[in-house]
């Protein structure tokens, strides 16, 4: 791990409006993690942009979201896989103009299909892992940056996972993917630590989402926390108290 850790300070729970007036974009917003994510910043008061590659699905967490009383998210789908840079430029074009502002992303879309061999890795799912995890978040991080850096204060998070578990056999694709992403955190910190824009890295213990499910198939799920607390360490980076953990992998695991 190339990032220096970072821990929750003890005792800390979202406040409620932390986030008013901040407009915060969530990929991968209907996936375990991000839609908790959407809903742990709509409830600290931000306006929660919430994309994904299926309308429908989106559109159910709206009305999850809305039924629970929380703020109206707004609804942009968004394919990572099949986007393109004016996609990307477009979605920050059309936040500019219906918001004038942007204060952070979380980028909580991910591409897993299994542990597999690299002797038996299909090259489309290799391939897809590494644009999803990576390449899909840099071009929509660098189609937002200008917006971003008008905000007084403002974050962008990726979601990294246990590099412990992910240097080992058959985590193929996915695994170099996490690995890459680190680096271009890293990167991207030094590139605007002297600058309102803070980037960040977030290393979430074992939760109950599908990716889980799918990664240790067999295990008990339910044994693990639904992801509400990672979702609200997020709120606690896209804050200004994240500062504290600037250019650093908040470390969630248990064993920290």
């Amino acid at each position: 791990m190339a990032l220096p850790f970072a821990h929750l300070p003890k005792d800390w729970a979202p406040a409620e409006g932390s986030l008013a007036g901040r407009v915060v974009l969530v990929t991968g917003a209907y996936g375990g993690l991000g839609a908790a994510v959407a809903r742990a910043v709509s409830r600290a008061g931000a306006t929660v942009v919430i994309t994904g590659r299926r309308k429908r699905q989106l559109e159910q967490l709206y009305d999850a979201m809305v039924s629970e009383g929380l703020r109206e998210p707004v609804i942009h789908p968004l394919d990572m896989e099949a986007a393109t840079p004016k996609d990307y430029e477009a979605l920050a074009d059309g936040l500019a103009r219906d918001f004038g502002r942007l204060d952070g992303i979380v980028h909580a879309a991910a591409s897993f299909n299994g542990l597999t061999p690299l002797a038996m890795h299909k090259p489309d799912d290799w391939l897809r892992a590494l644009h999803v995890n990576v390449s899909a978040p840099f071009a929509l991080t660098q189609a937002c940056v200008s917006l971003l850096a008008q905000a007084p204060d403002s974050a962008v998070v990726f979601v990294l996972d246990d590099p412990e578990l992910m240097q080992r056999a058959h985590w193929g694709g996915y695994g170099v993917s996490k690995a890459a992403l680190e680096r271009y955190v890293e990167i991207l910190h030094q590139e605007t630590e002297k600058t309102p824009l803070r980037t960040h890295a977030l290393l979430p213990g074992p939760m109950r989402t599908t990716l889980r499910r799918a990664a240790y198939f067999g295990e008990d799920t339910t044994i693990h926390p639904l992801p509400d607390a990672t979702a609200d360490a997020v709120v606690y980076l896209l804050g200004t108290q994240g500062a504290a953990a600037r250019g650093a992998a908040l470390d969630l695991r248990s064993h920290a």
